[in-house]
């Protein structure tokens, strides 16, 4: 048989381990994976060597802000970042757009805005907000992965929180055709206000207990529903042990963190740096230790970026106050090298990272082919160099605005090439998108 392309890797990370490989292609699907040395014919042939071969990464927390506001993003460059960064699936998040993804026609228009310019696979989350219980079914029948709810102000108008009885009664409705419910649970009462330009006093404002009163209201809606319901962005590592009892306890829960919990700690922020704000926010080294820990461990359960871009302005550099800014951290390109440089000092190895933000966000999203090297997957393929060092350069960075807290930053691990369905997307010297965007828009599924 004659393979469109085979790429040959003595690293291929694949499910049952990393080993020398060859994986050859037909269509946009992998149709074989043999030795590396295997004799498979095919119309182009990329020999690796000694970089890594990895699946296409999934990053099913992703903030693209269009249609309404494309001046913070926008799939064109979201995507863009995506590919460069070795994501070849992002699940856009329903809010930040105008019109929020909370019905049926909101999510066709947020489709027919994303057509034509993206540059990996998309799929799109909807959203669960008071007032559209019943557009939650037709939603899950339209194809959205899943469903995203606040249980504080989520910082938009348009898209306002959920009560506990709301909570409730959403985890039951999505019980009903086992859709997903994914989840910022802070508890507003426990926030305190923020000003100024220390960081600290920022952290202070959200403390670990807000993030514990959300959570415990998420696991006692989950228990009395059968719902399966996921905590997005988890910042406070003294939540690790409640949420690793509710999983003995059989209650369907799941868990992501993200980089910048992972690689940052709270001490490292200058005064006034509000590139760093998010929330919840990055906290301590201590705290940072526990959840990579509790990573390490297999209770949280995957990795994304929470890719969370705005105005320049909307960062109040020119006051630099933590209050002011917006809460959100720009670094879908950069997700894979950040959490690589600190999980290779751990004593890590690729298949965990491959697990972390492939595999499990793809299984978290319904997305059976995405996330793996196997026979019959989408043939989204990374060529990675995991021992290249860079310093970061915002101003090469492909999302919208050249606004990241990795500024300066030296990281390890490069992105040589991304493989979307077999077609690559890099243009080998400057690393970034080259041609024309091939990605789709994906349903559940």
């Amino acid at each position: 048989m004659r393979y469109d392309l085979v790429v040959r890797s003595r690293r291929a990370v694949l499910p049952e381990g990393t080993r020398p490989a060859s994986v050859a292609v037909s269509g946009p699907a992998i149709a074989a994976i043999g030795d590396y040395d295997a004799p498979l014919e095919a119309g182009r042939e990329v020999d690796l060597g000694d970089l890594a071969l990895l699946p296409g990464l999934v990053d099913s927390h992703v903030h693209v802000n269009e249609p309404g506001r494309t001046e913070w993003e926008g799939f064109a460059t979201a995507t863009r970042a995506a590919a460069a960064g070795g994501v070849t699936t992002i699940c856009d998040m329903p809010l930040n757009s105008l019109p929020p993804t909370i019905s049926v026609a909101a999510l066709a228009e947020k489709r027919a805005a994303a057509a034509g310019q993206c540059w990996v696979d998309v799929a799109f989350w909807g959203g669960a907000v008071p007032g559209n219980a019943a557009s939650l079914l037709p939603l899950h029948d339209a194809g959205v992965v899943g469903f995203k709810c606040f249980l504080l102000d989520s910082g938009v108008p348009e898209f306002p929180p959920l009560e506990v009885a709301e909570l409730r009664s959403v985890l039951g409705t999505l019980a009903e055709v086992d859709a997903l419910l994914i989840v910022h649970a802070e508890d507003g009462t426990e926030l305190k206000p923020a000003s100024g330009r220390d960081f600290g006093a920022f952290v202070a404002s959200r403390p670990p207990v807000a993030e514990r009163r959300a959570i415990e209201k998420v696991i006692s809606g989950a228990a009395a529903t059968g719902a399966r319901a996921h905590i997005v962005h988890l910042s406070a590592a003294e939540c690790v042990a409640m949420i690793a009892g509710a999983k003995a306890a059989g209650i369907r829960l799941t868990v992501e963190t993200c980089p910048h919990y992972l690689y940052f700690a709270a001490e490292q922020v200058p005064e006034g740096a509000t590139e760093f704000k998010s929330c919840p926010p990055v906290r301590d080294s201590i705290n940072r230790e526990a959840l990579w820990r509790g990573l390490e461990a297999g209770v949280i359960d995957c990795v994304v970026s929470d890719h969370s871009p705005c105005l320049p302005e909307l960062k109040s550099f020119g006051s630099g106050d933590f209050g002011e800014a917006w809460g959100g951290i720009a670094s879908l390109q950069l997700g894979l090298s950040a959490v690589w440089t600190v999980a290779r000092r751990r004593g890590r190895a690729l298949h965990d990272g491959v697990r972390w933000m492939a595999a499990a966000p793809a299984e978290l999203a319904g997305l059976p082919a995405k996330g793996r090297l196997c026979v019959g997957c989408d043939a989204d393929l990374v060529a990675f160099d995991p021992d290249a060092e860079y310093v970061v350069d915002a101003a090469k960075l492909q999302h919208r605005h050249p606004v990241t807290p990795y500024a300066g930053r030296t990281l390890t691990g490069r992105v040589r090439q991304t493989w979307l369905r077999g077609t690559a997307l890099l243009d080998a010297e400057s690393g970034a998108p080259d041609g024309e965007p091939v990605g789709r828009l994906l349903n559940r599924g």
